[in-house]
């Protein structure tokens, strides 16, 4: 019940830091969301047994949490629950991809190895960013900028719902969990045959909330969509700035090894 709270109240922690003014938080949405998918594709573009020549990419989001004022050890929680799913998928690949690929001395590395590690720094890479996007721009505007791109407004609507009424259900079922929890002597109604009986009652009680919830909106006004207010409606010099420096430089990143560069730069100064 205390692990269902806390994380409700961690995950809130998003919108908290969204709402600060620095420069990164100043950047257009539409700017931020743009940026975000040059940067994904290019890092998602790289061959499999790529490793170093992903490694400059770690600037982006470091730029971005540093700039943005964002706690680290925040988002450091956030990335280590995305972690555990690419090791699922990455540690598979030893065992059908044992081809060698690095030698050092005697010791030969499959490239299911180097695959697996390559999929969880892209896991890192996109996780920490889309993270770091939501904490700097807030899910509602980005949910807008891709509206404003061309997004169909039916899929926007229905993504600012899941996201607005995500901690209702989280709230419901934290009071549910409680309720149960106090009506219980030591381990008696805490197991699995209670379980099923207490997500039907969950279910039926977000139905029921769902339902007022949809008759206020309705009394509001409410007409298929969110009124989102822009700070404005024209993108400034510092905008175009972010979007072609960033761009510009994931192009780089992706076409030139900076990483080889530098290596075979020391190898060859260094007698």
């Amino acid at each position: 019940m205390l692990a269902i709270d806390g994380s409700t109240l961690d995950f809130k922690r998003l919108d908290r830091l969204a709402l600060q003014n620095t420069v990164i938080h100043r950047i257009d949405a539409r700017v931020k969301v743009v940026t975000t998918i040059v940067f994904i594709i290019c890092v998602v573009s790289f061959d499999r047994y790529t490793i170093a020549a992903m490694l400059p990419f770690l600037s982006f989001p470091i730029v971005l949490s540093v700039l943005g004022n964002l706690p680290p050890g925040y988002l450091l929680r956030k990335l280590l629950l995305v972690i555990p799913f690419a090791l699922a998928i990455g540690l598979f690949n030893p065992l059908f991809d044992r081809q060698v690929v690095l030698r050092f001395g005697e010791l030969n590395v499959w490239g299911g190895w180097v695959s697996c590690a390559s999929i969880l720094l892209r896991a890192i890479l996109t996780a920490s960013t889309a993270i770091i996007l939501v904490a700097v721009t807030g899910f509602p505007a980005i949910c807008a900028a891709l509206q404003k791109l061309g997004m169909p407004q039916v899929f926007a609507i229905q993504l600012q719902f899941l996201y607005r009424y995500i901690f209702v259900l989280t709230d419901e079922a934290v009071r549910v969990a409680r309720s149960r929890q106090l009506r219980s002597f030591g381990r008696r109604g805490l197991g699995l045959h209670q379980f099923g009986s207490l997500i039907g009652h969950l279910l039926l009680r977000t139905w029921e909330r769902a339902e007022r919830i949809h008759m206020a909106m309705l009394s509001r006004g409410f007409q298929g969509e969110f009124q989102a207010t822009w700070g404005k409606g024209r993108l400034g010099r510092d905008d175009l700035f972010f979007i072609s420096g960033w761009s510009a430089l994931f192009v780089f990143f992706r076409f030139y090894n900076l990483p080889q560069f530098l290596g075979n730069l020391m190898t060859w100064r260094i007698p």
